[in-house]
């Protein structure tokens, strides 16, 4: 049971659709709501039977995010909850030969379509239709014979009323210490933000589909509090995101997952894991040196960067791997327009691993300092700059180490310069609530006190990004308690008043086109109060 539209593909349309949205502004009416609850497994059923097992893709990550779980001394038993057509139960026992998977799906057709693949073994496996929120698995299963539960993309197609049901069925068949694997859609993705600009809101972060499917986008406060209030305490817990691009129809879109590994521990007193402790520092992280080349040519120079595979990027902690539309705009921008940045003191904020703004912006800066906050982003975008750049600009680079709001790293790049910094630029920086204060906070401290009669001359802080999680009202709150004050923004086919706006001076009147490769980019430009 799970739905993943970024591989959606184009499939034949059924002759006659399965529902029709009721003519209302005000989501999905009480009749429709109570209809999608009765009927689940018919439109899951259905879903099946249209798409039978081409629809989801084989996942074969599982053994690189949860190795530790399935592998050891003995056969370990495992759970697959919402098995659908078997896309994980078979590349499991692929990689795990000696373990026994329970299969279950409150789907029919989705049961049939496992026990009909040609890996299917009943000493392997075992298949069969539950429906968790309802029926007994002691029916199927012995009472605490399991030893880890699988549950990815299955929980958020169940009424979240009904969500403790399932995990009180699931602790009837869990081992004391057993494990549940967890990944499912997080609040903020982008399928939740295109249900929202339509009627097909059930209830707050719940969703119906066109066929009649469900989704539930979760918090890490929900979630947590869901699994500790059955007793499964999280041991590990993190978000993944994930960029997805249809340049043909400039479009960017922002996929996320929570993913989290719950314990059951029955009352059991276990010292806390290392794991447990840093929650999941490394749940995400991926090996650095699989990485693949991006080529860019910015103002007549080629820079190649390195970033971590796509391959990797889905269950990569760090979002500084990957090289971000915003970056390659400003990017853009500061190539056309050295003038933002000539003879000036620059610091970047989150530069990632590409760092293209600040190898741009270094041969007319005066100086310029590249920050991050993750060490292997760190770590890679010293390979970048040594490739791309020779003296004299590889030696006005400096790459540090900038936690924000970190007291160390703060006092360590103040030493640098004390004059502060008179340009501060960060590309897609904005798209974590929490992280919002520290920015701007930050920001503050780093930037320079001295202040010109000339607006663009002034120091100021340039945030370019797309709205995703923190909307701009955020933004300007967030500014203002640091003293900065919004004097320009600019979006793509919005109106401005060219004669009085700095930033639309930076784009020319020939075609910049090829640069703006979403609609959604928005820049904002801050000076202090």
């Amino acid at each position: 049971m799970e739905s993943n539209t970024e591989n959606n593909v184009k499939q034949q349309q059924p002759a006659q659709r399965i529902q029709i949205y009721p003519p209302t502004t005000s989501g999905v009416s009480p009749f429709w709501i109570a209809k999608y609850e009765r009927d689940a497994k018919k439109y899951w059923d259905q879903f099946y039977r249209r798409h039978q097992d081409k629809f989801f893709k084989d996942r074969h990550y599982l053994d690189k995010e949860w190795d530790q779980y399935f592998s050891g001394s003995g056969r370990k038993v495992i759970l697959e909850v919402g098995c659908g057509a078997g896309n994980a139960v078979f590349p499991l026992i692929a990689t795990y030969p000696d373990v026994f998977v329970y299969a279950c799906d409150f789907s029919q057709r989705a049961v049939n379509l496992v026990k009909a693949h040609k890996e299917f073994n009943e000493t392997h496996v075992s298949a069969f239709v539950c429906d968790l929120t309802s029926d007994d698995l002691g029916k199927h299963i012995s009472p605490a014979s399991v030893d880890v539960v699988t549950m990815i993309f299955v929980l958020s197609a169940v009424s979240p009323e009904k969500m403790p049901l399932v995990l009180q069925n699931i602790k009837k068949v869990l081992k004391p210490n057993g494990y549940v694997l967890f990944r499912d859609y997080a609040v903020g993705d982008l399928a939740q933000e295109r249900f929202s600009t339509k009627d097909q809101q059930i209830s707050e972060n719940f969703y119906v589909r066109g066929d009649g499917t469900r989704a539930f986008y979760f918090s890490k406060e929900f979630l947590t509090s869901l699994f500790k209030e059955q007793g499964l305490d999280a041991e590990e817990l993190g978000l993944c995101c994930k960029q997805v691009e249809n340049r043909a129809r400039e479009l960017v879109m922002n996929r996320r997952w929570v993913q989290a590994v719950f314990r059951y521990s029955d009352g059991v007193n276990c010292a806390p894991s290392s794991e447990a402790l840093s929650m999941a520092v490394e749940m995400f992280g991926a090996p650095t040196n699989d990485t693949e080349v991006i080529e860019i040519e910015l103002g007549g120079c080629d820079i190649k960067i390195k970033v971590l595979s796509k391959e990797y990027q889905h269950t990569c902690k760090s979002t500084g791997l990957m090289l971000w539309e915003s970056a390659r705009l400003m990017a853009a921008i500061l190539a056309r327009n050295p003038s933002v940045v000539a003879g000036k003191r620059v610091l970047e904020l989150g530069a990632g691993c590409g760092g293209i703004c600040s190898m741009v912006a270094v041969r007319s800066a005066s100086i310029m300092v590249a920050t991050d906050g993750d060490r292997k982003a760190l770590e890679l975008l010293n390979q970048n700059i040594t490739s791309n750049l020779r003296p004299p600009y590889l030696a006005k680079l400096v790459m540090k180490k900038l936690e924000w709001g970190n007291r160390v790293d703060i006092d360590a790049i103040k030493a640098m310069n004390n004059e502060g910094f008179e340009v501060i630029i960060g590309t897609d920086v904005t798209y974590i609530p929490d992280a919002i204060l520290p920015l701007f906070s930050t920001a503050r401290e780093l930037i320079s006190s001295n202040k010109s009669a000339e607006k663009d001359q002034a120091p100021a802080l340039i945030l370019c990004h797309i709205f995703r999680r923190v909307d701009e009202p955020s933004l300007l709150s967030a500014a203002s308690r640091y003293g900065f004050r919004l004097v320009d923004k600019w979006a793509k086919g919005s109106p401005t008043n060219e004669s009085q706006s700095l930033i639309s001076s930076w784009f020319p009147e020939n075609n910049f086109e090829e640069h703006i490769p979403t609609s959604a980019l928005n820049i904002m430009y801050f000076q202090l109060d």
